[in-house]
């Protein structure tokens, strides 16, 4: 059984997690700093790389003391090393190198990505490659062909915002504080869901990919017309959120015949009504649909050992001198998309 290190610091959750290869959650800590960015209405890079600087090194000593463990007991520290905010990515990669070389241990530098696109396998033991992945979160929208462990097909892509991000600007439009994703489904259970007309970016189109921005654009005027309540909004926001990503897999997956799962991973995953209308989606389909728990949707450093477990198996390990990035997708073979820029 290997034993894993994990540390999270790509944007505003620093975290630290043990994992084993079978699927055990030895340890885990997570700091969230909602309170800190709560004023500015969404993350603000400078806060969030000091903050991680300050909790990291207390909190690793913190998970290795509950874990009951010595650095000499690992077999591996894994790190998030992109893409995020390059500072807090920064602090988790430099954190992982230094105990690396003190402990004699090997680096696996993640990919976050890989991390969700992982994380229901950390959960469920039954799930097997390959699979569709829906992988929504703050910066991501993408659909993607899951083969195996480093081996991502995309067939989708958001040509502008991801979905985290309409959901935060939908909540700072109708003042419902940071973050946003939850708030925003909290108030829609309160509202009609058809009240509203708003636009279905791109749905009825041949191409797969996604578009939110004009989303969120027509969320602005109806909040300015004065003639919704913000519970009408947010529902109507929400049921058109949910209609784009089901039209884009239809698209997206085609026939699918050789997917057996459609797994959903990330931020927006912790989302019920989505989670319910994808469900229904995969039944359909007859694919079998796998959501992971909600712990594990938002970013955090279990998914990260996961995937260091994963590599590890494979026997994978990285260079100390692995560098951050601030970009980095998981198919980079994957043809760029008008709008898209690098964000793959």
């Amino acid at each position: 059984m290997a034993i894993v290190l994990g540390i999270e610091s790509s944007c505003d959750e620093t975290a630290a997690a043990l994992v084993t290869s079978e699927r055990q959650v030895l340890a885990q800590r997570i700091a969230s700093q909602d309170e800190a960015h709560a004023p500015y209405g969404g993350v603000v890079p400078e806060i969030a790389a000091r903050a991680h600087a300050e909790r990291l090194a207390p909190m690793i000593e913190a998970v290795m003391a509950e874990g009951g463990l010595e650095f000499a007991d690992l077999d591996a520290i894994a790190a998030t090393a992109g893409p995020g905010l390059i500072g807090g990515v920064m602090v988790g990669l430099v954190s992982a190198k230094a105990l690396a070389m003190a402990a004699g241990k090997p680096l696996l530098a993640i990919n976050h990505l890989e991390g969700h696109a992982l994380s229901p396998r950390l959960a469920d033991a039954e799930l097997e490659f390959p699979y569709a992945l829906l992988l929504v979160s703050g910066g991501h929208c993408q659909i993607l062909r899951v083969d195996g462990v480093g081996r991502y097909r995309r067939l989708a892509t958001t040509i502008d915002d991801a979905l985290g991000e309409a959901f935060d600007k939908t909540a700072k439009i109708l003042h419902l504080g940071y973050p946003g994703g939850p708030a925003v489904e909290r108030l829609a259970r309160e509202g009609d869901p058809t009240a509203v007309k708003l636009p279905r970016p791109l749905v009825g189109s041949g191409e797969p990919h996604f578009s939110f921005a004009g989303l969120k654009s027509a969320v602005l005027r109806a909040h300015e017309s004065g003639k919704h309540t913000a519970a009408d909004i947010a529902a109507s926001f929400q049921q058109a959120a949910i209609d784009c990503l089901l039209d884009r897999l239809r698209v997206a997956l085609g026939d699918g015949d050789d997917l057996p799962a459609l797994v959903v991973a990330g931020g927006v995953a912790a989302n019920q009504s989505i989670r319910s209308e994808l469900e229904d989606f995969a039944k359909a389909r007859s694919m079998r649909f796998v959501a992971p728990p909600l712990e594990l949707c938002t970013d955090n450093a279990a998914m990260i050992g996961w995937a260091g477990c994963e590599r590890l198996e494979l026997g994978q390990n990285d260079p100390l001198d692995f560098q951050a990035r601030p970009r980095w997708p998981l198919d980079p073979d994957a043809e760029p998309v008008r709008g898209a820029g690098v964000k793959g």
